[in-house]
C-alpha cells in the first residue's frame, strides 16, 4: 500500500516521535537535551509539518519552518515502518512542499544529519540535496553531523526555483485538503533529518 500524505496533528506527531526508529532516535537525542515525544510533536508544528499514512497509522513526520527570513530548516523522522513512506514523501517533497517553501521565500533550506544515519544521509542526497560540510562534534556528546542544504541559485530545484505563488497556493490547498486559509501547514524548528 502507498502512504498517505496528510496535514500533520498534534496526535499523529506525537505517536510517532513515541516510536522512533533506532536511528531517528538517536539523532534527536544528541540535539536536543530535554525532550519528549508530545515537546518534539509541539515543535514540529511551527512551519509546514505532514505525516505519511499506512493503513490510517502515522509512521512518518517531516516538514520545513522558517528559522529567519529566507533560511529554512527541513526535517522528518519516523518509526520503523518510515523506509516505506520514503517514496511517497520523496514525491511529495518535490510536488508540494518544495514548492510551498519557494513560494515564501526560501533562499536556502538546511538539514543537519547524524553522520552515523546512512539512511537519512542517502535519502537527502535523492532528494537534491547538496552535502555542504562535516560539522565535527555537533552533536551535545560530540557527535559528527553533516549539513545539507538546496538553494534557490544552485539547487532548489525546478519545482523550487521556477514555481509561480498562485500555483503553489492551490497546490497547497489541494495537498492539505482545504480552501487554501493555511490549513495543513506546520514545521519544526529543530534540524532534523532522517
Amino acid at each position: 500500500m502507498h502512504p498517505r500524505i496528510i496535514p500533520a496533528t498534534l496526535r499523529d506527531l506525537s505517536y510517532i516521535a513515541a516510536n522512533l526508529r533506532p536511528e531517528d532516535r538517536a539523532e534527536i537525542d544528541c540535539q536536543l537535551d530535554h525532550w519528549s515525544p508530545a515537546l518534539l510533536a509541539l515543535t514540529a508544528l511551527q512551519g509546514f509539518a505532514y505525516v505519511a499514512e499506512l493503513d490510517g497509522n502515522p509512521e512518518a513526520g517531516f516538514g520545513a519552518a522558517e528559522q529567519r527570513g529566507g533560511l529554512w530548516i527541513a526535517w522528518s523522522w519516523g518509526t520503523r515502518r518510515m523506509k516505506r513512506c520514503v517514496p511517497g514523501i520523496t514525491g511529495f517533497f518535490h510536488a508540494v512542499l518544495g514548492p510551498q517553501v519557494a513560494a515564501r521565500g526560501a533562499w536556502r533550506v538546511e538539514a543537519r544529519a547524524l553522520a552515523a544515519n546512512e539512511l537519512a544521509l542517502r535519502w537527502l542526497g535523492r532528494l537534491g540535496a547538496t552535502r555542504r560540510c562535516l560539522l565535527p562534534g555537533y552533536g551535545r556528546n560530540g557527535e559528527d553531523f553533516f549539513l545539507y542544504d538546496w538553494t534557490r541559485t544552485s539547487n532548489l530545484g525546478e519545482g523550487w526555483n521556477h514555481v509561480p505563488v498562485a500555483k503553489t497556493t492551490g497546490t497547497e490547498a489541494a495537498a492539505a485538503g482545504t480552501d487554501g486559509a493555511g490549513q495543513g501547514c506546520a514545521g519544526a524548528r529543530g534540524g532534523i533529518a532522517g
